[in-house]
């Protein structure tokens, strides 16, 4: 783990994720941006995932969680993964497409276990922060990135854990921050900073979250958790109940960014599975 904080890989990742972060600050999703052609196909990209779930209804079997109908739309990804980045690649960066399908197979959740969570968020993110340092995104593509990329991304991910029952991977329950996500929860707070109205305490209000959901991915998030959950927010989303108690959407969004780094990139079962090569290597931080 010493070796993973150290390395030029983590700096990239974080460094990543933290200027996405400043990018999308006090932005609505509905905001006015570039978009990119690179963008565009990324999209394109999601939507084939997304019509690939439609073609795999799950399967009828007796275990309620983890519907064995994933492995089937999991196996169609894993031998199209490379032809699909190749779609988003230009030609003569072809070289690097083996390398980053990698982080693109590793985003969607585990085969094996029918899990996703915030490991498999991380290697989407990596996937992006890849195709960055390739040259393919650039720095004005920053706010599609998040609100165009990533938020389909999560609606493909909310669609795949709804339909096949993904059983969420190493969550710590109640005592997590999410069973499945993070990242948007960092990036969502960070659009809310300096809101005219809308204050943490906000977001477990119902009709506040009904109203403004489509403009902010953290009240996306908020809804989907009340959709997949009953009882008391205070029970099942502990943390989140907490994080409602903070006077600023700032304050929250350094704790999430702490969080993250403690609960998500420092926790061994999460990082076992991070793939390391010539665009995101182990080997430690250069200076020059």
């Amino acid at each position: 783990m010493g070796k993973w904080k150290r390395s030029q890989a983590y700096a990239d990742y974080i460094g990543f994720i933290l200027t996405l972060n400043e990018g999308v600050k006090g932005k609505k999703l509905t905001f006015e941006y570039k978009v990119s052609e690179a963008i565009e196909k990324l999209v394109a990209l999601l939507n084939t995932l997304d019509r690939w779930i439609d073609e795999t209804p799950p399967m009828d079997q007796p275990s309620r969680f983890g519907n064995k109908a994933y492995r089937t739309w999991y196996a169609k990804l894993d031998e199209e993964a490379e032809n699909l980045v190749a779609t988003v690649v230009p030609t003569h960066l072809a070289a690097a497409v083996p390398e980053v399908a990698v982080y693109l197979k590793e985003s969607v959740g585990n085969s094996t276990r029918i899990d996703y969570g915030t490991g498999h968020e991380a290697a989407f993110a990596a996937f992006l922060c890849c195709l960055c340092k390739i040259g393919v995104l650039r720095v004005d593509d920053q706010i599609a990135i998040v609100f165009k990329v990533f938020n389909r991304y999560l609606e493909v991910m909310r669609k795949l854990q709804k339909t096949y029952r993904m059983e969420p991977a190493g969550s710590q329950g109640v005592w997590g921050l999410d069973d499945f996500q993070f990242l948007p929860f960092i990036w969502g707070s960070s659009q809310l900073i300096d809101h005219p109205y809308l204050e943490p305490r906000h977001f477990v209000d119902e009709k506040a979250v009904n109203e403004n959901h489509k403009d902010y991915m953290f009240l996306e998030c908020i809804l989907f958790i009340t959709e997949m959950k009953t009882g008391p927010f205070a029970e099942h989303s502990n943390q989140l109940w907490n994080i409602s108690a903070v006077p600023t959407w700032s304050k929250v969004n350094q704790g999430l960014i702490r969080m993250y780094k403690a609960e998500c990139l420092e926790k061994f079962p999460v990082i076992q599975h991070f793939k390391f090569g010539s665009l995101l290597p182990i080997h430690p931080v250069s200076l020059c």
